[in-house]
């Protein structure tokens, strides 16, 4: 099963993360199918950049979002 995740990069304090498609049982910061978008909560307002097109496909063919990033696609639209 595909999900939409976010994979956590970055420094110690410094979280960065990736909105990926990736298999459900593999690890968080694991290999992923695509890269979707990004996300820095360190900046003010947290900025969110998302590849609307490719995020829609994914939806389409039956990935399942995690919370985090249903939360993001909400926003989109």
């Amino acid at each position: 099963m595909v999900k939409l995740r976010l994979a956590r990069f970055g420094a110690k304090q410094r979280p960065f993360y990736r909105i990926v498609a990736m298999d459900s049982r593999g690890k968080r910061d694991g290999r992923y199918i695509e890269l979707l978008g990004t996300y820095d909560p360190m900046v003010t307002p947290p900025a969110v950049k998302l590849n609307e097109e490719r995020i829609r496909y994914w939806l389409s063919v039956g990935a399942q979002p995690t919370e985090a990033v249903e939360r993001f696609v909400k926003k989109m639209g």
